[in-house]
């Protein structure tokens, strides 16, 4: 995806307003920012805040439908996401942490 000035400051208005209504700081040199963004518009009350997430996912090319709200209440923001289940498979090798993320190599 193409960073220019319409996305930046689609991010940045969006960013603003789910600080103030959701109480959720984003920043945009996280990696999952967009995706974050996206969902804090899915739980935002608000018409303009998910107008902004829609320009924005149409910036992105990522899917935003509001219907997701309730069928995914997992991945909202805000909400905790699934612990793994102890059993599960994991790849094999080392696991290495950068930037806060699970590298598997």
């Amino acid at each position: 995806m193409e960073l220019n000035r319409a996305v930046l400051d689609c991010m940045k208005t969006l960013r603003r307003r789910i600080r103030e209504e959701l109480a959720l700081d984003i920043r945009l040199s996280q990696p999952d920012a967009i995706s974050a963004m996206l969902s804090a518009c899915l739980a935002s009350g608000d018409e303009e805040t998910r107008r902004l997430g829609q320009c924005l996912a149409q910036f992105s090319e990522r899917p935003f439908n509001l219907a997701a709200d309730s069928a995914a209440p997992g991945k909202q923001a805000g909400q905790p996401l699934p612990v793994e289940a102890p059993g599960s498979t994991r790849p094999s090798g080392s696991v290495r942490i950068y930037r806060g993320q699970r590298v598997y190599v």
